[in-house]
């Protein structure tokens, strides 16, 4: 990893796990799956794996008793449902994230299938939405993260080089996702993996949280 400091123009950030608590939603979801599938839930540490293999496109067979098809879908639908209600900023999030604002552009690029008006709806509760110049959800990509397009439309969008831009992520997809797209990356382990599981992806950096950023930055 890199100890030195980050100069960059643009920042792109995931939503669910890196600026919003949303182990909640993904707990309360899974509850009601379970239960709409005739499941008893499981643990916490398990319920919160169905959100990481999704993510990573892994099979979820060893933890559920019916259709993986069935279940995602109420799943998924759940979700969405409730994460306005059920997430929240992480500590501290509305200054990192002014303090950022006044030093390079800022994006948002998540994988929900949700419009971007959704997000920013979401992000306007917490009074968080003026900070962002661009969105990007996995509607407006062929192909969302690991792959680098919803990076390439940000950087793009902002007006800014790729060279000169950063991915924060709490997810091994958004280091993938940088470093095919030729950014540089960081992860914070605010989300659903650990520091073992981000070290192995190589980020450029890996912070405990998003306040830490600002002092990364030149």
């Amino acid at each position: 990893m890199n100890n030195g400091k980050l100069h960059v123009k643009g920042i792109m950030f995931d939503l669910d796990g890196t600026i919003l608590d949303t182990k909640p939603a993904y707990l309360e979801a899974a509850r009601i799956a379970f239960k709409a599938t005739g499941q008893q839930a499981p643990e916490d540490v398990a319920a919160l794996e169905i959100p990481k293999r999704m993510e990573q496109k892994q099979p979820l067979s060893d933890l559920l008793k019916v259709d993986t098809k069935a279940f995602v879908e109420v799943y998924l639908k759940t979700f969405y449902s409730i994460s306005a209600q059920k997430t929240k900023p992480f500590p501290n999030i509305a200054i990192t994230l002014q303090t950022l604002s006044q030093r390079a552009k800022l994006a948002v690029i998540t994988m929900r299938f949700v419009p971007c008006s959704a997000v920013f709806s979401e992000l306007r509760q917490f009074q968080l939405d003026h900070y962002f110049a661009h969105i990007l959800t996995a509607l407006d990509t062929h192909k969302p993260k690991p792959s680098p397009e919803a990076l390439i439309k940000a950087v793009a969008a902002m007006d800014v080089q790729m060279c000169d831009c950063v991915i924060v992520g709490d997810s091994v997809v958004d280091v993938e996702a940088g470093k095919a797209a030729g950014a540089k990356t960081v992860s914070v382990l605010t989300g659903l993996y650990s520091r073992e599981e981000l070290s192995k992806a190589k980020p450029d950096y890996i912070l405990n949280n998003l306040s830490e950023l600002p002092y990364l930055l030149a």
